[in-house]
């Protein structure tokens, strides 16, 4: 039986198949071509892959304007207990004493 050669050449085969940047067995990721630089060499200015993140303040003012709005005791109960020792607490207090029970 020849299996030696026609196993040998399934083999390289499947290394032709699976292209030069798939990752060897057991090693690291190869790299073809330059990384993160465009053809001059200098670096490419990349977008951030994370969004900036929110001012705090905003957020809670926004979670009051919906609390506002619905205008439970639950939103405004939800709010303080969230928001505490926020100034728009005492706001939603102001306007918890004043729905009826």
């Amino acid at each position: 039986m020849k299996l030696r050669p026609l196993s040998a050449g399934l083999f390289g085969a499947l290394v032709v198949l699976a292209g030069l940047d798939h990752l060897p067995f057991g090693g690291l990721p190869v790299r073809i071509g330059k990384a993160n630089a465009d053809d001059d060499g200098k670096a490419v200015a990349r977008a951030p892959s994370v969004p900036a993140a929110r001012d705090p303040s905003a957020a809670v003012a926004e979670e009051y304007e919906a609390a506002r709005r619905k205008g439970t005791r639950e939103a405004f109960e939800l709010f303080i207990a969230r928001h505490g020792d926020s100034p728009l607490a005492e706001r939603a207090r102001g306007e918890l004493t004043r729905l009826p029970r």
